[in-house]
């Protein structure tokens, strides 16, 4: 009964470290499947058993219903305004606004100006807790508003959705790095490393969305148009320009002797040989007129003495 034993005892081994490996198998799949669904094909997609802007908002009831008063301080809004102003100076105006946008914790992010009778372009950000005092600073300014629009984008959703979907590839990453070390074939390093560089690059242009979401939440864009003055007066005056006026009057002196000129060339060219040749014609009628008439009179009889 040794013998046999003897006889299994390679095949008894062999099997026992065929049931470790697949143990072992079976563990890494087991420790890859969460990375595998948060950084898979889905892996920018939030999480569905907590959809943004529910459980988060609603103080995790996850009903979606009507959001807590104390949560209204934690939404993102982006506000925009545009105005059009009517100023009697435009350069005066410009430099008010730089100033009020200083005072106000702001600054101007774009300017476009021309001259002191010509409109204006100033795009002012300002904090939104200051939009309000912005556009009543704006209302009294020396001028007139023409046109005023604004508006207000709740963004909160978006800012959410950004920020789960952020964690759950930062999550996947951590997955990653673990199986980078636990990797010991070469083919598998790279391809681990290649799915870990991709959703590094995912996060990162996660977070600067975020950053730009949240950097326009809480600071207000206003589009501010300032334009002159204008009186029927001013735009008479404006439109008379005697220097245009003196330039067309010697274009037009210009363009008439430039005419006659070459009336004259083409008449001392053209004209005057065919005028030599006319008169040559004329002169040779007049000289040959007697003798033709001569040559048709028939020659009168002689009168006879008695």
């Amino acid at each position: 009964m040794q013998a046999p034993a003897r006889r299994w005892a390679p095949a008894l081994g062999l099997l026992t470290v065929l049931l470790t490996i697949a143990l072992l198998a079976a563990a890494c799949a087991t420790a890859s499947a969460p990375a595998a669904g948060a950084g898979g094909e889905d892996a920018g997609q939030p999480v569905p058993a907590e959809e943004p802007g529910k459980g988060q908002l609603d103080g995790g009831t996850g009903q979606g219903g009507s959001v807590p008063f104390a949560d209204l301080a934690e939404r993102k809004i982006v506000k925009t305004g545009e105005l059009t102003l009517e100023v009697p100076a435009v350069g005066t105006a410009v430099g008010e606004l730089r100033a009020m946008a200083l005072s106000l914790g702001g600054y101007v992010s774009d300017s476009r100006t021309g001259g002191e009778h010509e409109s204006a372009t100033v795009t002012l950000r300002v904090p939104a807790e200051r939009f309000d005092a912005a556009l009543e600073r704006l209302h009294g300014m020396d001028g007139e508003v023409k046109v005023e629009a604004t508006k207000d984008e709740d963004v909160t959703s978006s800012v959410v959705d950004l920020d789960a979907r952020i964690r759950n590839l930062q999550a996947s990453e951590e997955q990653y790095r673990v199986l980078v070390g636990r990797a010991e074939k070469i083919a598998d390093v790279l391809a681990v490393q290649s799915r870990l560089d991709e959703v590094r690059g995912q996060i990162e242009q996660l977070t600067a969305q975020l950053k730009q979401l949240n950097g326009l939440a809480a600071l207000s864009t206003i589009t501010v148009t300032l334009v002159p003055n204008s009186t029927p007066v001013q735009d008479a005056a404006e439109a008379w320009d005697p220097g245009a006026t003196f330039g067309s009057a010697a274009a037009a002196l210009v363009s008439a002797g430039q005419t006659l000129a070459d009336a004259g060339i083409w008449l001392l060219i053209v004209g005057l040989p065919i005028l030599v040749v006319v008169a040559i014609v004329l002169w040779l009628a007049l000289r040959l007129r007697p003798l033709a008439r001569r040559m048709a009179t028939p020659p009168s009889a002689p009168v006879s003495e008695e």
